[in-house]
Parts: structure tokens; sequence; C-alpha cells
């Protein structure tokens, strides 16, 4: 037995909210530059090479040199990312001389980082 149709009044009278409630939602909502910014840092966090380098950071703070070996990466790919990362604050870095130490930026992105391992591993 199909299920009957119902008009398209009889469904918004079932699912709409009352415009006091949609309002209050909709004052709460981020605006569009917020929006833009954060869908940015997903879009950062939507590259593995990427999330291996956040993650190996989350260790300690590394020399390019060091992340390189880690990663089996060359110096110029890698220096790309983390300059694409630090553009965005995931990541900070710290000169000593010629080198150049990279770590997260706070501990915001250790925690968005370690949330989303931790959904994603979550049975």
């Amino acid at each position: 037995m199909e299920p009957e149709l119902r008009n398209e009044e009889d469904w918004n009278n079932d699912c709409h909210q009352p415009k006091e409630v949609l309002d209050g939602i909709k004052n709460k909502l981020v605006d569009s530059q917020t929006a833009a910014e954060m869908a940015e840092i997903f879009k950062a966090l939507g590259d593995p090479t990427r999330i291996r380098l956040i993650y190996a950071l989350i260790e300690r703070e590394l020399c390019v040199h060091d992340l390189c070996v880690l990663l089996d990466m060359g110096q110029s790919a890698v220096s790309h990312q983390l300059r694409y990362l630090r553009n965005l604050r995931i990541v900070k870095r710290r000169k000593v001389g010629k080198t150049v130490f990279y770590s997260l930026d706070d501990t915001h992105v250790e925690q968005i980082f370690l949330q989303t391992h931790q959904h994603i591993t979550h049975q």
C-alpha cells in the first residue's frame, strides 16, 4: 500500500517552527565571513598530507627537516603545506638561527583534530 500523498499546505503545517523560534536560531547563525573562514579551515583539513603534518605537530614542535623525514617528502612540498597551514593560523613558526620550527598555533587546533579523529575511530 502506497503512503497517502499530502498536499503542500498540510506538510507545511506539520513541519514549520514558530517564527520566534526560527528568528532565535537565525540570530545565532554565524555570519557569512565567519562561515567562509570556517570552511577554509575544513578545506585545509581535507588534505591527507596536511593531516599527517598536524598529527606530527601534535606530538611536538618540529623543524622542516624532521617533518620531511617523517612524511618522506621533499623540503619544498613540506614548506608549501606549512605555509598554507600558517596562513590559516593552524600552525605557527619559531626561528632559531637558520632553522625554523613549527608547532600548532594553539590548543583549539589540537582539540579540533583530536575530536575529529575520535569521531572517525568511534565504533
